[in-house]
């Protein structure tokens, strides 16, 4: 296996993992106008992925830099075609993280209500916007003998890039709503459970149509066992929330993202963003990849940090690993 070929399957793992955990804590924050029905409800739910959401946002941009690094081709070519959507994508992120951090520095009602809806929003744009961006880039766009985009942001807004968007959309949320049953007691945990059983249903309709249409269009073999255990691994999670198994629905459903990105890898390889226009202007893993030499100083460096990464970021997780419920909130939090 060639470097150019390592790095695809690094890259796919990277974005693996920032759906992953990005995923839940955007579900998080569109359950905030979903599951919660008072401040103090609002408040655990931004407590359960209040220690770890920012560190979860460093696979994006480990993700981000290593497409620049190990593709610069592909990454000219997804950032200046997907200039507007990403853009969004950016600003939501940024307003996110000030969301975070600001809804409690004034006890004003109507401030923290706005900074509330902030993070709703922010968190379903992204989500539904990443599986639009994903879709075209499967599916295929408009790309010329330059390697440049040559389509228009109506040409991104195809059916199947938005019907990825929903899946994206419903499958965080899914994904969100188990991990609140798993993070929190009480009440909003037993509201979590039955909400993730509804938002599961439609996830599944939407997951099975997606990626159906995707095996269809380029599919072969290994991505169809992908696509089996993405179904499979969400009905089980589906089994697994209505048996009050948090744990076990938590990591099904994180099995579905792992698998449906697999299966996208695996039907894009060995292109990094097809052409519509003409097959052979397609970016490929060789067309598009840096120079042998830097993809080889790539690995060294990656080898290093990554572990590095894996521990801090599990030892986060583990410090902060018990259930949390309004009776955890401090009286002069609550406004």
């Amino acid at each position: 296996m060639e470097l150019h070929d390592v790095w695809f399957v690094l890259i796919a793992v990277l974005w693996t993992g920032y759906f992953f955990l990005e995923g839940f804590d955007f579900g998080v924050g569109v359950l905030t106008k979903l599951l919660a029905r008072n401040r103090p409800e609002k408040r655990v739910l931004i407590n359960t992925i209040g220690p770890v959401w920012d560190g979860n946002e460093v696979w994006l941009l480990s993700a981000g830099g290593a497409t620049f690094a190990a593709f610069p081709e592909w990454y000219a070519t997804l950032f200046s075609g997907f200039y507007l959507p990403l853009l969004l994508i950016l600003v939501c992120l940024i307003v996110r993280g000030v969301a975070f951090e600001y809804r409690v520095k004034r006890p004003e009602e109507s401030w923290q209500r706005n900074w509330e809806t902030a993070i709703f929003w922010t968190s379903l744009i992204p989500a539904f916007l990443w599986g639009v961006a994903f879709g075209n880039i499967v599916h295929g766009v408009k790309i010329d003998q330059d390697f440049n985009y040559a389509g228009g942001v109506l040409d991104l807004l195809n059916p199947y890039a938005l019907l990825g968007g929903l899946v994206t959309l419903s499958l965080f949320t899914f994904h969100g709503t188990v991990f609140v049953g798993l993070k929190t007691v009480g009440e909003i945990r037993e509201r979590a459970r039955k909400l993730a059983l509804r938002v599961g249903l439609v996830t599944a309709l939407l997951a099975l149509a997606f990626l159906l249409w995707t095996q269809s269009d380029r599919g072969d073999g290994a991505s169809l066992v992908a696509l089996v255990a993405a179904v499979a691994s969400l009905v089980l999670a589906l089994v697994a929330a209505r048996a009050k198994r948090e744990g076990w629905a938590f990591a099904l459903s994180g099995l579905t993202i792992v698998a449906t990105v697999a299966m996208l890898f695996l039907t894009l390889f060995p292109n990094v963003m097809p052409s519509t226009l003409n097959p052979d202007w397609s970016l490929t893993v060789t067309n598009a990849s840096s120079s042998p030499y830097t993809l080889k100083i790539m690995t060294w460096c990656a080898g290093i940090a990554t572990p590095v990464v894996l521990l801090y970021q599990g030892w986060t997780y583990w410090v902060f690993r018990k259930r949390i419920g309004t009776q955890h909130i401090a009286a002069e939090t609550v406004h």
